[in-house]
């Protein structure tokens, strides 16, 4: 061996290190082998190596297990020069073969050496396990070293190339597919930044734009520009961005820079472009991948702005952006399928929203309904369709899956900002589960409006769920108001008269007006039916003004026979909303002439609790005028007894619940408590619903004032009422 191949042997003679130079780029190298000093004369004979301007960068692994944890992790390595034998005989191709099958790793380079030659045959080696090289150390000079490393680089930079190339047009026709069929130009924008950026892999941080009517236009991109949708581009916070755009509109072309890159879409007589921030320079490969992808571009801009410019005036809601009531008909359709089934539709509405219309005007109303919208859409992001489908009215189409209807009340439970308020607002669901959609969307979103008119009729729960025997309920429903008003309007309802008796003399002092609808075949209807039902059709406060009315008719009838009798007539939820309602009461009684202190209006704990203080002052406001206020069905609600003590009430009426069962052992305890309390008060007491001697004597002896039931009198007409006064009533002249 001559002194010229002595220095030329890596392992055998040190090389001096190079001057350093400084570099950007870099071919990474990994050492493998569990002798440090290999690493380090490695290392160092080949510190000055260059290879298309691009020296070498090590790191160091010093077993194969490190190994392949280090390139599990750092997938930047263009060769590995890999010791055979280490922490076991074969570590070395067991490495190789984790690299190639685990890790999926195919462009990678790898240089097998080893220290004991003849281990595994060189051939059979290189076949199975796609190494580049197999080599023994000691024959490794630095030049053959030098030679097998810029061959496994040149070899490594062809693969990831191709590879490239190939992910690049699989890239380019995958964001055309996606973009295929779009028909949202919002959508479409979005779409597009999202896939552009994908190909030149930087960031999704971008906007696309377009000139209208000389203005350049916002059309959508990434989240940050979101909020900037529809705006001009002056409005952008971003001045490199509005320079950039306006750039490459006015030159229409190309505009790219060390951070950012603007390209200009040629769409027919459309001025657009697309605005993405770079965190590379792109390759060439790249910006032809892209002007690829933006020729699909072009021609999806062209194919939707005519549809959408249609359609958004056809099937858009101005006011929020979402699709209306005809587009949500039309898409809700799609999914009377049996992969359909496994969705739900929800209709949200918004109690008394006219209520926030006219107390705060429409301004906040609408902004009101922004907010909706903005917390349904950050809150259910995976809903397939979100619409507003009536004034207060939306519908949501999601998988069941991924809502129930606690989970949307816990949604909305929170406050809602409009403008300068903080609203809490209640909703109330209809609720249609895919099984039950129909062909027609008609059809469908009938099915949810009548599970969420039943849902507000209910007590407790917000919500219904449909079910098909809701339907004809629905059309009975429907039915008995449709009658109910014919009927009102023709003067059929009566006024019949239930007596209230003094339990001191036994005589009439009073009787309740009870509201009785004849039907057809004699019989007469339940106002357990028909009354709430009246309320819901909004027609319960005329007939409740009529019910008054009539009453006070009756009460000037039996005065005009000489007896003086108090006249207790409902009051409902409805008609204390009505800011009118206290002058009505006042202006009917001058009307008939009738005394205050002959009036007694029964209200119900729900009636009190829907707005306490308002009832509060209503009844004041009456109480002050004369007439007398009673507590109807008391302790059947929930009220609380902090508001009974406010309440400026005359009379306390113990619900019938509480009367029938006595006097069986402790069945009449609430009674009782009721009596003492109403004594407490300086209250009077009436027990209603008394049927026997036993229960009368019973409540005599709690202390009860006054009675009503069947074992006095059955609800009368008016002209058996008169009867029955001139036989137990007081008359005024005795």
């Amino acid at each position: 061996m001559t002194e010229a191949d002595h220095d030329d042997f890596l392992f055998l003679q040190e090389d001096e290190p190079e001057q350093e130079i400084q570099h950007t780029e870099f071919w990474d190298v990994l050492i493998v082998d569990d002798d440090s000093e290999i690493h380090s004369v490695t290392q160092l004979a080949l510190s000055g190596v260059l290879f298309w301007d691009k020296p070498l960068r090590f790191s160091h692994a010093y077993s194969g297990k490190e190994a392949i944890d280090f390139l599990s992790k750092n997938h930047n390595i263009a060769v590995v020069l890999l010791d055979v034998v280490m922490e076991s005989d074969d570590a070395g191709l067991n490495a190789v073969k984790h690299i190639r099958e685990t890790l999926k790793n195919n462009n990678i380079r790898i240089i097998l050496r080893t220290g004991q030659p003849g281990y595994a045959p060189e051939e059979q080696v290189i076949r199975e396990y796609d190494i580049n090289d197999y080599k023994t150390k000691t024959e490794l000079t630095r030049s053959k070293l030098v030679t097998s490393l810029v061959a496994a680089i040149r070899s490594y930079e062809q693969l990831r190339q191709l590879e490239q190339q190939s992910l690049g047009l699989e890239k380019v026709i995958s964001a055309s597919k996606s973009i295929l069929g779009i028909t949202d130009i919002h959508d479409f924008s979005n779409a597009v930044v999202t896939q552009l950026a994908d190909i030149l892999d930087c960031p999704a941080l971008g906007v696309l734009c377009a000139k209208t009517n000389n203005e350049l236009l916002i059309l959508g991109g990434s989240s940050e520009y979101q909020g900037s949708v529809g705006l001009g581009i002056e409005q952008l916070d971003n001045g490199r961005a509005i320079h950039q755009i306006q750039n490459c509109i006015t030159h229409r072309k190309l505009q790219i820079t060390e951070f950012d890159i603007t390209f200009i879409l040629n769409a027919n007589e459309q001025q657009s472009a697309v605005f993405l921030e770079l965190t590379n320079p792109p390759s060439q490969a790249q910006l032809q991948f892209a002007e690829i992808f933006l020729t699909n571009v072009d021609v999806g801009f062209d194919n939707i702005k005519l549809f959408n410019s249609l359609r958004n005036s056809a099937f858009k809601d101005a006011l929020t952006g979402l699709s209306n009531r005809t587009d949500f008909v039309d898409k809700v359709s799609t999914y009377a399928t049996d992969q359909g089934q496994s969705n739900r539709l929800f209709l949200i509405d918004i109690s008394q929203f006219s209520d926030i219309n006219n107390g705060l005007g429409q301004d906040i109303g609408n902004l009101l309904l922004k907010s909706v919208v903005t917390r349904l859409q950050e809150e259910l992001p995976d809903a397939s369709l979100l619409s507003r489908i009536g004034a207060d009215v939306f519908a949501v189409v999601i998988d069941k899956s991924l809502l129930e209807p606690e989970r949307l009340n816990e949604l909305l439970h929170a406050p809602l900002r409009a403008g300068e308020h903080l609203l809490p607002i209640d909703f109330t669901f209809g609720i249609c589960d895919g099984e039950h959609f129909n062909k027609s969307g008609l059809q469908t979103l009938k099915s949810a409006y009548i599970a969420l008119n039943l849902a507000k009729t209910k007590s407790q729960n917000n919500y219904e769920f449909y079910l098909p025997e809701m339907e004809e309920k629905m059309t009975w429903r429907l039915g008995i108001i449709r009658q109910l008003r014919q009927d009102f309007a023709d003067n059929k309802l009566k006024v019949w008269y239930q007596p209230q008796i003094d339990f001191k003399n036994l005589k009439m002092i009073g009787c309740e007006a009870l509201l009785r609808w004849p039907a057809s075949d004699g019989s007469f209807i339940s106002p357990a039916v028909f009354v709430p039902l009246a309320e819901d059709a909004g027609m319960i406060v005329e007939i409740g003004q009529w019910v008054l009315e009539q009453a006070c008719m009756q009460q000037k009838q039996l005065e005009s026979e000489g007896y003086r009798v108090r006249m207790a007539v409902n009051v409902s939820v409805p008609q204390f909303r009505n800011p009118n309602y206290v002058q009505q009461v006042k202006d009917t009684l001058d009307k008939y002439g009738v005394d205050p202190s002959c009036l007694e209006l029964e209200v119900t704990e729900s009636v009190v609790m829907d707005d306490p203080q308002a009832v509060i002052n209503v009844l004041t406001e009456l109480k002050d005028y004369g007439i007398e206020i009673a507590i109807d069905d008391f302790g059947t609600g929930f009220s609380s007894l902090s508001y009974l003590q406010k309440l400026p009430i005359s009379r306390i009426k113990i619900d019938r619940a509480f009367v029938k069962d006595i006097p069986e052992k402790d069945a009449g305890a609430i009674a009782e408590l009721i009596v003492s309390l109403g004594k407490k008060m300086n209250l009077k007491t009436i027990a209603e619903g008394i049927e026997t001697q036993d229960q009368a004597n019973y409540l005599i002896n709690l202390g009860c004032d006054e009675a009503q039931g069947f074992m006095y009198s059955k609800p009368l007409p008016a002209q058996e009422l008169i009867e029955f006064v001139k036989c137990n009533g007081i008359n005024l002249d005795s």
